[in-house]
């Protein structure tokens, strides 16, 4: 049984009104970190508004390509060949998460996944916002030695049997997650909720041969998203935009947050127009593209104490079309 350490529950009247009315905890397997990485198994546990189980769903899914680290998941090309498709379980998957604020350890990657996922099969995921166990355990300010998921499972007495399986660390997260939602409730803390953005533009690449598990092509032990080099912006910064002007060639841009148009395309389209793409925001970067100004992202939090421009992804398409060129 798990031992709830938090505070008892708020009443009823005293429960917070602002709260969503349901959730749903996810996690996902994939063949690796990066963008053109596949999902290989997806589970989803439903809760109502409090935090308690509906019910649970779980499918391997045939991501048509290598596996990626089998030592990590166990999912072998032999397991996943007869699986379903991912356009297969699209409509039983988004089922489960409509209507729900979808909850992951991580979420931003598990969103970002899906959301490909989506992409790939030419529909849309039915989320609109997200909630991060690892930000609300730091709301909540919990005493963990780092923000792991068996960290947060020991704290609240969660017994983890099978880890990197979705359904287990499913279920893991959304026992963890009932005692944090209701330590949030009765503290009347703010829940870490996050836009999403399904995308409506994507571009894939040529994905490894199926079977090369020795050669897991896009796995990065480190990060989800991998760094990509640029040419050096060939143009000098020449300050920051100014509102209801154009943009500049060599003016350094930041994005922050979900965007329509998958990450990479929207930052190719800012090169190719003879911008600076900046990984990070400093008093020097010119503009900050975010569709969620509103956000406690650090570069959010650096753009209002440096006073940097900020627009969104649509604004920003607009002043693309018209970028003015370089001095000299």
């Amino acid at each position: 049984m798990l031992e709830d350490r938090t505070t008892a529950a708020p009443s009823a009247t005293a429960w917070p009104a602002a709260y969503p009315q349901g959730y749903a905890v996810v996690d996902v397997e994939t063949t690796g970190l990066a963008r053109d990485d596949r999902i290989i198994s997806a589970a989803v546990y439903r809760l109502d508004a409090r935090g308690e189980v509906e019910d649970h769903w779980y499918t391997l899914v045939n991501p048509q390509r290598d596996p990626g680290p089998v030592w990590i998941h166990g999912l072998t090309s032999d397991v996943l060949r007869d699986a379903p498709l991912f356009p297969d379980v699209a409509e039983e998957f988004a089922a489960r998460l409509d209507g729900r604020v979808l909850v992951a350890h991580n979420a931003v990657f598990d969103w970002q996944m899906i959301a490909r996922e989506y992409a790939r099969a030419e529909r849309e995921a039915p989320v609109r916002q997200r909630l991060c166990t690892i930000a609300l355990s730091k709301a909540l300010d919990l005493p963990l030695p780092n923000h792991k998921l068996e960290s947060l499972a020991a704290h609240f007495g969660v017994v983890q049997q099978r880890a990197h399986h979705a359904l287990d660390d499913a279920r893991v997260l959304a026992e963890a997650f009932r005692p944090s939602l209701l330590a949030a409730a009765a503290g009347d803390v703010r829940l870490p909720l996050h836009e999403c953005r399904p995308l409506t533009e994507w571009s894939d690449r040529p994905a490894p041969r199926i079977g090369q598990q020795g050669g897991y092509g896009s796995y990065r032990p480190t990060s989800w998203r991998p760094s990509r080099k640029r040419p050096a912006c060939p143009h000098p910064n020449p300050g920051r935009y100014e509102e209801g002007k154009r943009l500049k060639q060599g003016m350094r841009v930041a994005f922050s947050g979900d965007t329509s148009v998958e990450r990479d395309l929207l930052e190719d389209r800012a090169v190719e127009a003879g911008l600076h793409v900046a990984t990070s925001l400093s008093r020097l970067t010119s503009l900050l593209v975010t569709n969620d100004p509103d956000s406690g992202t650090s570069k959010v939090v650096k753009a209002r104490q440096f006073g940097t421009p900020v627009v969104d992804e649509a604004a920003f398409g607009q002043l693309l079309a018209d970028v003015e060129p370089a001095d000299g």
